[in-house]
């Protein structure tokens, strides 16, 4: 046989496999969204309507939705996905600090809280200690020289 036509077969294949796979993940995806519809849960239908199941008639394959003020009866396949499922857990917030918080300007963080850097924080009331900037002999003997040793013109 050729190595072409090898190739070939071996590319047909991998199509073949690629398309079964695609096909279960979608009848998995189809299947949650199946079970996912219960009374109270919140959906969007495929004309993209928002509302709310009331009812849900298994025989009959019918929802019953109510979006606002008016109730409308759908195909359960008409729900094109679940904005809000009624099981869905409430998420308490476990620290005040979310972990991609950054300290304020200033804020000094000690072992990791700004809790604790609160509370060691030295008092606002006390000044600042300011570096003192070093001074050189070639500063002090000519005045009349800058920073980087250049000659000043005497101002008048």
């Amino acid at each position: 046989m050729d190595p072409i036509t090898i190739l070939m077969f071996a590319l047909i294949a991998l199509l073949i496999f690629f398309m079964f796979r695609n096909g279960k993940k979608r009848q998995q995806a189809m299947q949650e969204l199946q079970n996912g519809l219960r009374p109270g849960a919140e959906v969007m239908l495929q004309s993209g309507i928002f509302g709310t199941i009331e009812s849900v008639d298994e025989e009959d394959n019918k929802v019953v939705v109510r979006s606002g003020t008016s109730t409308l009866v759908a195909h359960r396949n008409a729900i094109a996905q679940i904005v809000t499922p009624t099981d869905a857990p409430a998420e308490e917030p476990t620290s005040t600090l979310a972990p991609d918080d950054d300290p304020e300007f200033g804020e000094r963080i000690a072992n990791g809280t700004a809790e604790q850097a609160a509370t060691e924080a030295p008092a606002e009331d006390a000044p600042a200690a300011e570096p003192e900037s070093p001074s050189t002999d070639a500063e002090t003997e000519r005045p009349d020289t800058d920073q980087q040793g250049g000659e000043q013109t005497p101002k008048a």
